[in-house]
């Protein structure tokens, strides 16, 4: 039997124990406030002195080593419990006093008698001053100071709430943290406000204790002196010599514990946002300037020489405060120097697994890289930072405007390509170059007016729009005249950020889909998972958020396309039939995106071409589009005719879009993306209510 019920009892120990804690802290709670009402005898009173006294210190000790407020978010309770129980026991120390004080020095316990005894050093008049002097240090100064700076630290960090709040939402847009990171800062910007709010209503908690034990003991003391004289027949001095010392004493028990704690609430709202326990932010930054302990030094030793002032003190001082700023740089220098050392020493340890994986390193390709030749990384060299600055930026737009997140951009040199040129590769494929003109500028003059300064005609890399590149030194030339001077950074990133537009598909892997779908609400997320499961795949509507983004259609309405796709999803099984109807639901988000302040410039097909382009559609028998065949004549006139129109509206600097029928619209697109890939090419049934249309011309 003893086999058998010994692991059950291995198991049933840890639950008893941790109820027992709970009935424990209860039991401790309820005897606190039983002291209120109950007499206790001078032995309990000395032992729960000394529990008060050994309760302060160990939150005082706490308060000290803490790496931050935070971690101590439980001292508004700490110190509630703190002071009912020093209130409780001055009240039964009250109670013992008044009632038995005629006996003696000792009748309210050792503990006060032995510190009445030590700081009043046999006159209570010496412990009464000593007592109000405590009394004023942890009123007037303490609590006073830690009481101001709880409530403006609750006031500002109540304040700061909707601003980190809204930082958390945008680097959790931005894809910098993950859904979890941003709950987990959620929940600390909670505990914080929770417990700044509440260390501003604690401190009242200090402030009140030593009010109370000021009036306390002076109700001690004539309550004292008049039951002494009046009830036990003691003479005036005699009563007043007992009553006294017994009720001051009780008062620097009750102070001590009180200005300790009062001393931890300062050191913990003082801290602020310091990270570290307080000897290593207070002596690291005390220490942490070397000049200016030699001159506090030199300072001291002044003062030690100066006629009337003791020297030993000050010179002692002195020689201490030069030596600690003769040895804290040194050993400053030798942490930093073993640092870096671990530094390296790390570093060399992860670049060995490399080394021995170098081919599999080498299959690993950046899915987007800018490459700089020789000349162009020099001179961009001052400008790395920068650089870097903007390219985050970069991703950042691009999350908010297209809904997800692009890859990190790498960005470094290669010997290999000319020293004046570029190149941006998407999954290690070079998509676009350019040579850049270093020390020069462009102005775009779309073919209007030029510039007085000499320069080349070139094209712009990222629109082909004509320009003019002239030596930087005509800057401040440039825009006197009214134009506005591209410098070399400008160029390479907005030439980036247009190459990044055009492969967005490529950029959106199956991995983006399913974190932009965990990301949705709970319903949206179910919907998503039927419409996966049931009508297709995954990979189905990875193939729906391509096409979108090919044509530079936002998916950051997420929502609204998975809805759109529910709809058509169980008839049809065509991906491009559903993108037409994801963008006719979407016609509103697609129509102001590509309106000029409210107003959508409009290229319309001509009716030639919209006969040309419905006569190379062929249908089945269920009236089903089967292919496109166009005549190869038609689609070289078509081509001719659209370039020399949309080149002209494009080198006005004019956003518009073409428009024709819902049926030809992905064809003409198909084609005229060739010509030009930014131009949007939208149907009728496309253009939402409540956009201004305006009519530039047609292609006829």
């Amino acid at each position: 039997m003893a086999d058998v019920q010994s692991p059950m009892t291995t198991l049933t120990v840890p639950k008893l124990s941790a109820r027992g804690r709970d009935i424990g802290f209860a039991v401790g709670i309820v005897i606190i406030l039983s002291v209120l009402f109950l007499p206790i005898p001078a032995f309990m009173i000395d032992l729960g002195l000394a529990c008060s006294i050994a309760f302060s210190v160990l939150i005082l000790m706490v308060s000290l080593w803490i790496q931050r407020p935070l971690d101590f978010s439980s001292f508004p309770t700490i110190l509630l419990i703190a002071t009912m129980l020093r209130l409780s026991l001055n009240i039964a120390t009250t109670r013992v006093i008044l009632s038995h004080g005629n006996e003696g020095h000792d009748a309210a316990g050792h503990v006060i008698a032995g510190f009445a005894s030590l700081v009043m050093s046999g006159d209570f008049v010496i412990g009464l001053i000593v007592f109000l002097i405590l009394v004023v240090v942890n009123f007037i100064v303490i609590t006073k100071g830690a009481t101001r700076i709880a409530e403006v630290g609750a006031r500002f960090t109540l304040d700061a709430i909707p601003g980190k709040q809204m930082s958390i939402d945008a680097d959790l847009s931005a894809g910098m943290i993950d859904e979890k990171e941003a709950r987990r800062r959620r929940k600390e910007l909670e505990d914080e406000s929770s417990f700044y709010g509440a260390m501003d209503g604690a401190s009242k908690f200090v402030r009140g204790d030593a009010v109370a034990g000021l009036l306390i003991t002076a109700i001690n003391i004539f309550g004292g002196i008049i039951i002494g004289y009046f009830r036990y027949g003691m003479e005036i001095s005699q009563a007043a010599d007992v009553f006294v010392r017994l009720s001051v004493g009780d008062g620097l028990v009750s102070q001590i514990p009180a200005l300790i704690i009062s001393l931890a609430a300062g050191l913990l709202v003082s801290r602020g946002g310091q990270t570290g326990s307080t000897d290593k932010a207070v002596i690291d930054q005390l220490g942490g300037y070397p000049r200016a302990l030699g001159m506090a030094s030199s300072l001291v030793v002044v003062l030690a020489l100066v006629p009337g002032l003791p020297f030993l003190p000050f010179a002692a001082l002195g020689g201490a405060m030069a030596f600690a700023g003769w040895v804290i740089p040194r050993r400053k220098a030798e942490e930093a120097a073993a640092e870096q050392q671990a530094e390296e020493q790390r570093k060399a340890a992860e670049a060995k697994p490399e080394d021995k994986d170098s081919v599999k390193q080498a299959l690993r390709t950046p899915e987007i890289e800018l490459l700089l030749g020789k000349q162009v990384s020099t001179r961009l060299l001052g400008a790395h930072q920068e650089l870097a600055f903007r390219v985050g930026k970069m991703r950042k737009k691009f999350a908010t405007q297209y809904g997800f997140v692009v890859p990190e951009i790498k960005v470094s040199d290669d010997i290999s390509i000319p020293d004046k040129a570029y190149q941006i590769r998407i999954h290690g494929t070079t998509v676009a170059s350019n040579m850049l003109r270093v020390g020069e500028v462009l102005v775009i003059t779309g073919g209007g007016r030029r510039p007085s300064a000499p320069g080349d005609d070139v094209r712009e890399p990222a629109f082909g729009m004509p320009a003019v590149s002239i030596i930087e030194t005509f800057t401040e030339d440039l825009k006197r005249e009214g134009f506005h001077p591209i410098d070399n950074v400008s160029v390479v990133l907005t030439h980036l950020s247009e190459v990044i537009r055009n492969n967005l598909p490529q950029l959106l892997s199956y991995k983006d889909v399913k974190i932009l779908i965990d990301r949705l609400d709970p319903e949206y997320k179910k919907l998503a998972d039927e419409i996966c499961t049931t009508h297709m795949s995954y990979s189905g509507l990875q193939a729906v958020l391509k096409l979108l983004l090919a044509e530079r259609v936002s998916i950051r309405n997420l929502h609204l396309i998975l809805e759109a796709v529910a709809e058509l999803a169980p008839h049809v099984r065509k991906t491009e039939q559903i993108v037409e109807h994801v963008r006719v639901r979407m016609a509103q988000q697609i129509c102001g995106d590509l309106s000029d302040n409210g107003v959508l410039r409009v290229l319309r097909l001509g009716n030639k071409w919209d006969m040309v382009f419905h006569q190379a559609i062929k249908r089945d028998t269920k009236g089903e589009i089967i292919e496109f065949d166009i005549d190869p004549r038609h689609l070289e006139e078509f081509s001719e005719q659209a370039t020399k129109v949309v080149r002209e509206y494009l080198d006005r600097g004019l956003p518009f879009v073409l428009v024709t029928s819902p049926e030809t619209r992905s064809y003409v697109r198909m084609i005229v993306e060739r010509l030009f890939a930014t131009l949007p090419v939208l149907s009728h049934v496309e253009l939402a209510k409540g956009i201004e249309i305006k009519i530039l011309g047609t292609i006829s």
